[in-house]
């Protein structure tokens, strides 16, 4: 008898399951077309070349969608079984929902398992192809990122434009506009002109540009003070025709995610990380040694200066050297040699923040993704138990209520996720514990719930509530006689 009703709930539960499964994941991937592929439609592309980037990029959604559809497909379930009355059946019989829950808490741990080992040895190696064919799109199609009529920053160090964009690969390109984003202390240059072309180069990590009839605006004063660069004009080259290379390596790594596409680490396994941790771990102390040493180097340069200034005056107390009696120029060279020494060395603490960032970040990322192969596993779990909980305590089934319920507990999840992920990346949090806070917000929840539905809590009964602020909406409220007594 049990394992018919074992086989029933079962069969309950995979009817929305795989509905909710392949809506979920459409979602998904409409939102990778979106965020993603936008720049590729229409730009060369064959349709059999974007369905299969899109499968492989989708397919790392799943470790997403599954614990999403757990939790959906388990509220729909039990409240259907609510609904029909079968928990109240199922109950008089003495079933009770613990029971009732244990045949589809032991498919929840199943599938868990199954995530895990999917996420662990299957979405590495489909990483691995949409980023080489990520690597390979940026390398064959340069010009693909490109909008006509706009300005855009793609070439690193450059900002461009091009009025028209023509050819079957983009190639051909009318009414350009080049201006190299220059410091301070480098010339200002810009181009114009008219027509140009992309052609292959030799060395993949660069662009090559040909340009035809137009001109090379430059200045030759770079660093210098604004009244000689005011005195005398920019220099202008009118040109036939000219040949420029950019570096696009930036673009390529950042479409791979990575210098080298074999060493991602969303290509690797549990294990795998671990390495990467270990070795990472090991080059962040030594760079963070070698920046401790630069500061402190500096640092005690900066105190050396002052100290020998100080030490002067009291070897020689006949000859302190006060800034009230000395000339102008000789104070102002004191106070300029002591303000540069400390400007130096804020922006050498500056430049070193700078640097560490990346490091923080690169390390919270590469902890987070290994960790997160576990997590959503467990997620699964703690979103059955709410789910099944909630199911069979608001007893409403089909697409209404439930999904809303879902819905809100899937955006707190998703929420809390990336918070503690961006505060990770910063180096506030520590990155396995960022990884796990999600799970520990929604386990006692989980654990309350289903504590709730094994009480027969009426947690969403609307006249439970009414009566407990009526002492206070009695304020609010005028009593009014009744028509016959007025």
């Amino acid at each position: 008898m049990l394992k018919i009703l074992d086989r029933y709930i079962i069969k309950t539960f995979f009817g929305p399951f795989f509905f909710i499964f392949s809506v979920l994941f459409f979602i998904f991937i409409v939102n990778i077309i979106w965020v993603q592929l936008g720049q590729f439609m229409g730009k060369g592309l064959s349709t059999f070349q974007i369905l299969k980037l899109l499968f492989y990029l989708g397919v790392s959604v799943i470790s997403m969608v599954l614990p999403l559809t757990i939790l959906l497909a388990s509220i729909m379930s039990f409240g259907e079984f609510g609904e029909r009355y079968e928990l109240a059946a199922m109950k008089a019989a003495g079933i009770s929902l613990t029971r009732v829950m244990l045949p589809l808490l032991g498919v929840t741990i199943v599938l868990s398992v199954m995530l895990y080992f999917f996420s662990n040895n299957i979405i590495p190696d489909f990483q691995r192809k949409a980023k080489n064919m990520l690597f390979n799109i940026a390398q064959t199609k340069p010009a693909l990122n490109f909008t006509p009529g706009q300005f855009i920053d793609q070439i690193p160090g450059y900002m461009v434009k091009f009025d028209k964009i023509t050819g079957e690969s983009g190639e051909n390109i009318d009414g350009v506009f080049i201006h190299k984003k220059a410091t301070t202390y480098d010339n200002q240059q810009s181009i114009v002109a008219e027509k140009g072309k992309f052609v292959p180069a030799a060395n993949k990590n660069y662009l090559k540009l040909i340009l035809y009839n137009g001109y090379v605006y430059e200045d030759n004063f770079a660093g210098k003070a604004e009244n000689v660069r005011l005195k005398q004009p920019d220099q202008a080259i009118k040109f036939d025709s000219l040949t420029s290379h950019f570096d696009v390596s930036e673009i390529i790594n950042k479409a791979i995610e990575e210098e080298k596409i074999t060493d991602d680490y969303r290509f690797q396994t549990f294990n795998q990380l671990d390495k990467t941790i270990d070795q990472t771990k090991k080059d962040n102390n030594k760079f963070f040694t070698n920046v401790n040493n630069d500061v402190l180097g500096q640092t005690n340069s900066v105190i050396t200066y002052m100290d020998s200034k100080q030490n002067r005056s009291k070897a020689k107390p006949k000859q302190l050297l006060k800034l009230d009696t000395v000339k102008n120029e000789k104070k102002l060279e004191i106070i300029n040699n002591a303000y540069t020494r400390l400007e130096n060395l804020k922006g050498t603490v500056d430049g070193k923040n700078n640097e560490i960032d990346p490091v923080v970040k690169y390390y919270g990322k590469v902890v987070i993704y290994q960790q997160r192969i576990v997590t959503y596993s467990f997620t699964c779990i703690i979103f059955f138990l709410i789910g099944a909980s909630l199911g069979s305590i608001i007893r409403k089934g089909g697409m209404g209520l439930p999904v809303i319920i879902a819905i809100v507990i899937f955006i707190i999840f998703y929420v809390i996720n990336v918070g503690v992920e961006n505060m990770a990346w910063s180096g506030k949090i520590n990155p396995y514990l960022a990884a796990w806070i999600p799970n520990i917000v929604l386990f006692p929840f989980g654990i309350w719930m289903t504590y709730k539905a094994l009480t027969d809590s009426q947690l969403f009964d609307a006249e439970k509530y009414k009566a407990f602020f009526k002492p206070v909406t009695k304020l609010f409220v005028k009593n009014q006689e009744h028509k016959r007594y007025q």
